[in-house]
């Protein structure tokens, strides 16, 4: 299990479907280590915290595995690491192994899986793609969401330590499935 990129971003406004929209969904890798915080990482900032950021979704985790999927069903489309909008980008994690309460380390920053990512129209508007939420939840490569547990400092590369598991052993891709069946229809 490993880090592969520590990506942040700041908001901006941005045009869509005839609207000036809020967002920082807009992420680029960040180089050295960085500082992880209570409600986010150093040089990344959430715009709608209704809905993104607070204790229970400071970090956005997302596993590079599913780049495969996504380079074959978006074709042409650039990819770099963050492009879904994750701060973290990892590998060795996917959603069917990570519960609900599982406690990682990487680096000297300790965190807990605390629910999957549901997307929001942003992530269609990142893409350009009005049918890119739906093709997301669609997948069920949706990542999740960590509080952090203790503050610290993390960087590409770093290795991701499994520090116990959840109470209920609940797993992301149950809840993703769940919640795909509850809003999309989908069995």
């Amino acid at each position: 299990m490993r880090l592969l990129s520590v990506s942040v971003g700041r908001p901006r406004d941005v045009q869509w479907q005839g609207e000036v929209v809020r967002t920082s969904i807009f992420k680029s890798p960040v180089a050295g280590r960085v500082r992880v915080r209570r409600l986010n990482i150093e040089g990344d900032e959430q715009s709608d915290l209704d809905v993104h950021g607070g204790e229970d979704k400071a970090v956005y985790a997302y596993p590079a595995e599913h780049y495969a999927y996504w380079h074959e069903q978006l074709p042409g489309v650039a990819l770099p690491w963050g492009v879904f909008g994750e701060n973290l980008t990892i590998e060795g994690l996917p959603e069917s192994r990570v519960h609900i309460g599982d406690r990682f380390r990487a680096g000297s920053a300790e965190f807990a899986v605390t629910e999957p990512r549901m997307p929001c129209y942003k992530l269609a508007l990142r893409f350009g793609r009005p049918d890119m939420v739906k093709r997301f939840m669609t997948s069920r490569r949706t990542g999740f969401y960590l509080a952090v547990l203790k503050e610290g400092e993390i960087g590409a590369g770093d290795a991701i330590e499994s520090l116990g598991q959840g109470e209920d052993r609940i797993s992301v891709a149950s809840v993703v499935a769940a919640k795909s069946r509850q809003n999309l229809g989908i069995v």
